[in-house]
């Protein structure tokens, strides 16, 4: 009598401790996973985005003289700015990318949820959840976007996130909110698209020899190295022309334009300009937030 009396007992603890586990939304759980690997990389890797941002606007030496390197350039930013100046724009990359991963990765587990139900994405499902899903997180991002590429070129001085929202505002209206909103899609919604659909097919082959769990990280990671690299190449030309976009609205008034001065400018070399650090920022980030996502995931009891 006493031990059934336990047992009642027991289950009655764990479907108290079940209905905790289920009080958040699989969405929502989604969304948390998804901020806090946003937040791990965006910490690690923005100095990659600064040198990136400087790189693709550096103005082209009249001379002919030897190009900056990113190694030069790293060197001249701690040199003039201090070792801190490769976090400058920390705060809209928070901003941005905490809140940007989590819907990116929410919207994403309400697709597969809504459209897969259940069965694994084929290359074409995977593209299009990748477009999609960023697509929704770009334009909910995009003024934010605005002032990350702003600080990080050193060109403006805003004080804070809400100044600049503020000025940018007053002075360029709410288009200037959204500038190189189409060209950050086009680099986006690609990259998401292409990186997924790499991302998942490189980690369907290699989990069909059926890997001892404690190497799936490994595993994830690698997958969104090889993903990564793949897709930061393929855009690579679509963040010159948004970074000239976002910095020099009045001048740089739509793609077409871009495009054309940006190759007077620079030649084709111009749009493979900051490819190195961007890419390198762009594979471990994505990879990064990727494995800690899958496994916050795991350990909630959630197929990501």
């Amino acid at each position: 009598m006493h031990q059934r009396d336990q047992e009642r007992e027991g289950q009655g603890q764990e479907r108290v401790l079940g209905c905790g586990r289920s009080l958040l939304h699989p969405v929502i759980k989604a969304f948390l996973c998804g901020s806090v690997s946003g937040t791990c990389s965006t910490l690690l890797f923005q100095p990659l985005d600064l040198l990136k941002t400087r790189l693709q606007t550096l103005q082209p030496s009249p001379h002919g003289s030897r190009r900056v390197g990113m190694l030069a350039l790293l060197l001249k930013v701690v040199r003039t700015e201090s070792l801190l100046g490769l976090w400058k724009g920390m705060s809209p990359s928070i901003v941005r990318c905490v809140p940007g991963v989590g819907i990116y990765f929410g919207t994403l587990y309400s697709l597969k949820q809504y459209f897969l139900r259940g069965h694994p994405p084929t290359a074409l499902e995977s593209v299009i959840l990748g477009v999609g899903s960023r697509s929704v997180a770009g334009v909910c991002m995009s003024p934010i976007t605005v002032i990350k590429t702003r600080y990080e070129s050193g060109r403006y001085g805003y004080e804070s996130i809400y100044a600049a929202l503020r000025s940018i505002y007053r002075n360029e209206g709410h288009r200037g909110l959204f500038s190189g909103l189409t060209a950050t899609l086009l680099r986006d919604a690609p990259f998401s698209g292409i990186y997924l659909m790499f991302y998942n097919q490189t980690k369907n082959i290699m989990l069909h020899d059926q890997l001892d769990v404690a190497f799936l990280p490994v595993v994830n990671f690698s997958c969104g190295i090889f993903a990564g690299i793949l897709a930061s190449l393929v855009t690579q030309p679509a963040d010159v022309i948004k970074t000239h976009m976002q910095l020099s609205p009045v001048k740089f008034r739509w793609i077409g334009q871009a495009v054309t001065l940006i190759f007077k400018d620079y030649g084709l070399r111009g749009f493979f300009q900051g490819g190195v650090p961007r890419a390198l920022r762009r594979t471990l980030m994505a990879a990064m937030a990727w494995t800690v996502y899958e496994e916050m995931m795991a350990k909630m009891g959630l197929k990501s």
